[in-house]
């Protein structure tokens, strides 16, 4: 055994150095390297002892965050993650009524303004053509932009925690399976940003959904343009896709969330459909059974009634509040190598 070279001390700002992120909008997974999100990985880790105590890595710096849609976790834990890291927030949750938005002021106009007050902005839109055509069109004249969700095709941060939780939980996601299960894949930006994480991870990726609602197009020609390793699977059983997990050796099946509400016409077909998506902890044990492995259960959240069985919260099989654990440390890491780190 001989000693390697490079054998030193860590430097968190060496691993922050090498995302390559500093001054970078967030947008689409697809954009970052497996080594640049390893490097990510490894920041996160080192601060996961700090999440309680904090580090004052961005004393000085702003953060902005700017949301139309209602948001509990992707909100709170970025603007945690920038407080624990010494520095300030700037929050507007209700842009529509309380910001000049609701005195007609452009995307473009709003998010230039408010780079003149902050260091970085986390956005979630509704449209994401609206919501990349205007970051496209600031074009350095602004403050870096994480996209907290736009539109219903990408949800990066989402994405890197439940890549972050997998990659704490099985190690190398080269030799990892995954299936993204959900009757509307169409509008399931958590898995799909998730799917872009796990193919620059190099993880096989298993659709499972119904034909009318698939992948949008423009994830699925991402995901060929990355070489990735997916398959995709139409209108299945309950039962057939617990043979589809078991025959492929599934390590974790991912739950974007699907909902329909209560007063829509279309509810009870679509409970209906969702019905065959059910995980319930009586499959997984099946499926143990089976093949020997524990399947693991993750759930972007807010879940849903119907979507899978809640007495799999308190088994080995529970990742969905596990991955709030990581969450702030994710964050953390990725605000320090946007920011950067001097």
């Amino acid at each position: 055994m001989a000693l390697d070279k490079n054998f030193k001390t860590l430097d968190i700002r060496e691993a922050l150095a090498a995302t390559n992120l500093r001054g970078r909008n967030l947008t689409f997974l697809d954009d970052h390297k497996r080594e640049e999100l390893l490097a990510l990985f490894e920041a996160a880790k080192m601060m996961e002892p700090f999440l309680r105590t904090g580090l004052n890595l961005l004393q000085g710096k702003v953060l902005y965050t700017l949301f139309f849609q209602p948001s509990t976790r992707t909100r709170c834990s970025h603007e945690n993650a920038m407080l624990r890291l010494g520095g300030q927030v700037i929050t507007e949750s209700d842009p529509q009524h309380n910001a000049a938005v609701a005195k007609n002021e452009s995307l473009y106009d709003t998010l230039r303004v408010t780079s003149e007050y902050a260091d970085v902005i986390v956005m979630r839109h509704p449209d994401d053509k609206e919501a990349l055509g205007a970051i496209d069109e600031l074009k350095g004249y602004a403050s870096p932009v994480i996209s907290g969700g736009y539109g219903h095709v990408t949800h990066p941060t989402q994405g890197l925690l439940d890549c972050y939780t997998c990659w704490r939980a099985f190690g190398d996601l080269q030799n990892a399976t995954v299936a993204i299960a959900t009757p509307d894949l169409s509008r399931a930006r958590s898995g799909q940003s998730f799917a872009l994480a796990l193919a620059s991870m190099g993880a096989k990726i298993i659709y499972t959904g119904t034909s009318e609602l698939r992948t949008p197009e423009v994830v699925r020609e991402k995901l060929k343009a990355m070489g990735a390793h997916f398959e995709e699977h139409f209108d299945l059983t309950e039962k057939q896709n617990e043979e589809l997990y078991a025959e492929n050796n599934v390590d974790l099946i991912y739950l974007p969330g699907s909902s329909v509400k209560k007063d829509d016409p279309a509810r009870e077909d679509f409970m209906k459909k969702m019905a065959n998506y059910y995980i319930s902890l009586d499959m997984l044990k099946r499926i143990k059974e089976k093949n020997g492995k524990t399947v693991g259960v993750h759930h972007s959240l807010p879940r849903n009634e119907g979507e899978f069985d809640y007495g799999i919260d308190n088994t080995e099989h529970q990742l969905y509040f596990r991955a709030i654990g990581f969450s702030v440390a994710v964050r953390m890491a990725l605000l320090s190598a946007i920011v950067g780190v001097n």
